[in-house]
């Protein structure tokens, strides 16, 4: 019983985080709740043991969490998040993953502590916030980064990719609709970005 009850307290309070840091930055957020599990399922498709991953936009750690459940090794794994509480919280639950409290634009000088090239960049960033050109400055340095057959995913509520075809063309890379998470509130849009 009191087992139950820990997990139903932890939840609560990543909640109760979540809810204060969007009240507090609402734009820089850009969600009304956590990404589900269905979702974290759906942005980690891919991802196996000996994985090299990083994640933009960590939040309260629900993606983090199935990286890690995927095979990850915690060494194998950065998150970047800007908001000092959800970074904070991400370096309580996740004690030996690299938790950098950075903005995703600077994605470029977190890398170092990964042994070779990303596989995956996996972002919950709302980027249908962002201006033209810092998708671009994202997804350039994103690209720059990942090894030659890597992915970038994201998700959105848009429906449509939220990387313009431009920023596509330019860079070199097609999308590819995943999944849909129906069961997410609200639900979202799974997207990949690949080189062409």
């Amino acid at each position: 019983m009191d087992g139950g009850r820990d997990i139903k307290t932890k939840s609560q309070v990543k909640f109760r985080r979540f809810l204060s840091a969007v009240l507090k930055e609402p734009l820089s957020i850009g969600a009304i709740a956590p990404s589900s599990p269905y979702l974290a399922k759906y942005l980690i498709e891919g991802i196996r043991p000996g994985s090299r991953v990083i994640e933009l936009g960590a939040g309260t750690g629900i993606v983090t969490q199935a990286i890690l459940e995927a095979g990850v090794e915690p060494k194998d794994l950065i998150a970047l998040e800007q908001n000092g509480d959800f970074a904070d919280l991400l370096k309580e639950r996740f004690p030996n993953i690299i938790v950098a409290k950075a903005n995703a634009l600077e994605l470029k000088n977190h890398i170092g502590a990964l042994d070779a090239p990303p596989d995956f960049v996996i972002s919950g960033l709302p980027l249908m916030l962002f201006t033209i050109k810092q998708k671009t400055r994202l997804i350039s340095q994103a690209f720059e980064v990942l090894g030659p057959s890597g992915f970038f995913h994201q998700f959105t509520y848009g429906g449509k990719c939220p990387v313009e075809r431009s920023i596509l063309d330019l860079i070199g890379l097609k999308a590819t609709f995943l999944k849909l998470a129906l069961l997410n509130l609200p639900p979202a849009f799974v997207y990949r970005l690949e080189r062409r």
